[in-house]
């Protein structure tokens, strides 16, 4: 009698153990198992920029977990940033852009927080900056240099090659 009713406890015990060692990694996989908001920069620096300049910039979002990322709101710090964004999920591994237009008119420098609110269990709010001065003496933007497409290079070799032609008979004649 007194073996049986060891013998009943201790298959109890290691049943009890299963079954907490069980919940244990299921937890583990839930908690593992989420959306997970990423940012391509948390800072975005405008530098010195005139007045009535372009204040829009773009910051990247991307979901790094396995389940779909939602941003329920973009909230600036105060009425001269203005963000938009897109409540659609952001599906695992994808990238979303949160639009961030800043009131170059004021002159002066600025440093704004945005908050970021999503449905990542961890950082359920996220804060990035936008930052910068709006100064009338600040150097004029530099133009960024065009990306040609393949097409686009080939018609320009096309037209260089014509040019260089042309050029070639009427310095022989």
């Amino acid at each position: 009698m007194f073996h049986k009713i060891y013998l009943t406890n201790v298959l109890t015990f290691k049943n009890m153990k299963k079954l907490i060692a069980g919940i244990a990694l299921f937890g583990t996989f839930a908690i593992a198992s989420a959306q997970t908001i990423t940012f391509d920069k948390t800072t975005f620096d405008y530098g010195t920029i005139k007045p009535n300049a372009d204040g829009t910039r773009f910051f990247t979002v991307t979901n790094s977990g396995d389940k779909p990322l939602i941003l329920s709101n973009v909230k600036p710090s105060c009425g001269c940033t203005t963000p938009e964004f897109s409540q659609d999920p952001i599906m695992p591994g994808k990238s979303a852009k949160i639009k961030v237009g800043y009131n170059t008119a004021i002159p002066g420098g600025f440093n704004k927080m945005i908050e970021v609110f999503s449905n990542d269990p961890v950082n359920s709010r996220s804060v990035i900056y936008i930052k910068g001065n709006v100064d009338a003496n600040a150097p004029a933007p530099v133009a960024e240099a065009k990306v040609l497409t393949p097409a686009e290079q080939k018609e320009a070799a096309k037209a260089e090659k014509k040019a260089a032609k042309l050029a070639k008979k009427a310095a022989a004649k």
